[in-house]
């Protein structure tokens, strides 16, 4: 029996990359699917591809992650769509790379906005349903969440923010029956910081891959907690 069928997950920037590899997963699992994105025509042109994909629904929603109010709304729509949400993968995410001599504050607060108290935005705005449902948060992390890199102060602050906020939000939420993990990725072949995904990047890790460990994380015994799961491709590029 598939213990997914006929769940709701809500994916922040589910558009493409990693959100739109983890929504395809879901839809397979046969789970309804809400993702969220910036710009409504990525959202509409992405539930257009994922409409084909397994037996779920899946709905596309307008909403900033910086934007608390949007949030609101979006766990919201997600319910009277579907009736419960049961999954929040905190997916969306942006990075700026500079020194510190020459990052501006502009380039800061909008990566810590949108990397960091863009995700407790959407934990906060979700949380009550995710308690009756006795649901599940996942963050997606990265290896820089671990490992600091010159020109990577900003990023590297909201990642290691981000891995610290799940592990202690884990703490304080399974005593309400929710299970919370951060997944920590290292190369992962997207649309990331203006790269256009081609065939050089074969030996990087795939969306479909962190779609896959999110329905493993998913479909593991109850009793059973991930909390913080590193992946990384098999073999250096």
């Amino acid at each position: 029996m598939n213990t997914l069928q006929g769940k709701t997950a809500l994916i922040t920037g589910g558009s493409r990359g990693i959100g739109f590899g983890v929504a395809e997963s879901l839809l397979n699992e046969g789970m309804n699917v809400a993702i969220t994105s910036r710009s409504t025509e990525a959202a509409d042109a992405a539930v257009a591809r994922l409409a084909r994909t397994g037996s779920g629904k899946v709905i596309g929603i307008t909403a900033d992650v910086r934007d608390f109010g949007e949030q609101q709304t979006a766990v919201a729509t997600v319910l009277n769509a579907f009736g419960s949400l049961d999954v929040l993968v905190a997916n969306a995410g942006l990075g700026h790379f500079a020194p510190v001599t020459s990052l501006t504050p502009e380039q800061w607060n909008e990566t810590i906005d949108t990397n960091l108290t863009g995700v407790f935005y959407s934990l906060k705005a979700a949380l009550d349903a995710l308690i009756r449902s006795k649901g599940y948060f996942i963050s997606i992390a990265s290896l820089a969440g671990t490992n600091f890199f010159a020109a990577g102060s900003a990023y590297n602050a909201s990642k290691f923010g981000l891995v610290g906020f799940t592990q202690a939000v884990m703490l304080d939420l399974r005593e309400q029956g929710v299970k919370c993990s951060t997944i920590m990725p290292g190369s992962v072949a997207t649309h990331f910081n203006n790269h256009t995904p081609n065939p050089s990047d074969a030996w990087k890790i795939q969306p479909e891959d962190i779609g896959q460990i999110v329905a493993d994380l998913l479909k593991m015994n109850p009793r059973t907690l991930p909390s913080k799961i590193e992946v990384r491709p098999s073999k250096p590029g």
